[in-house]
């Protein structure tokens, strides 16, 4: 048998062993991120815990230090508290609706959802039911890095 035979009879076998492998990788991603959807509350992931009583005692004393000055939060109204040793100021936006937050003196985009909650650039997975829960979530999610100077709207560079 010569090599121009053998050739022609190898191609089909080679696609059909290529098609059965991409097969089995896209039936495996699907099946993870339906089983990850499967198991994920419909108000967000489950909350993080860190190991331990000692961790659970830190972060009890953490968000006790998170005393707000002004709102406690409320839907619509401002506060200014220090979260995290981070300052966060936020209020309803002057001259136009919605809500403007800033971390640190930096501006966090806000993002209102149909559903009344807020979404984060920092985690816009996860809706929160209020702007100043966002604005913790998001100083969570930074840890040690800031946010960007530009952080205005979409599309717009200073």
């Amino acid at each position: 048998m010569s090599v121009r035979q053998s050739l022609p009879r190898l191609l089909p076998r080679r696609r059909t062993a290529l098609r059965a492998l991409f097969t089995v990788t896209v039936t495996a991603f699907t099946g993870g991120t339906l089983a990850h959807v499967a198991t994920t509350r419909p108000d967000g992931p489950a909350p993080r815990r860190a190991a331990g009583a000692g961790a659970e005692a830190a972060e009890a004393a953490e968000a006790a230090k998170a005393t707000p000055r002004a709102g406690g939060g409320r839907e619509g109204a401002p506060f200014d508290e220090m979260y995290r040793g981070r300052h966060i100021r936020g209020g309803p936006a002057a001259g136009a609706a919605g809500f403007e937050v800033r971390i640190d003196g930096r501006p966090l985009h806000l993002m209102r959802r149909a559903g009344g909650g807020y979404l984060t650039p920092v985690d816009h997975y996860q809706s929160y039911p209020t702007p100043l829960a966002a604005a913790r979530a998001a100083v969570d999610e930074l840890g040690t890095a800031r946010l960007a100077l530009g952080g205005g709207h979409h599309g717009v560079r200073p």
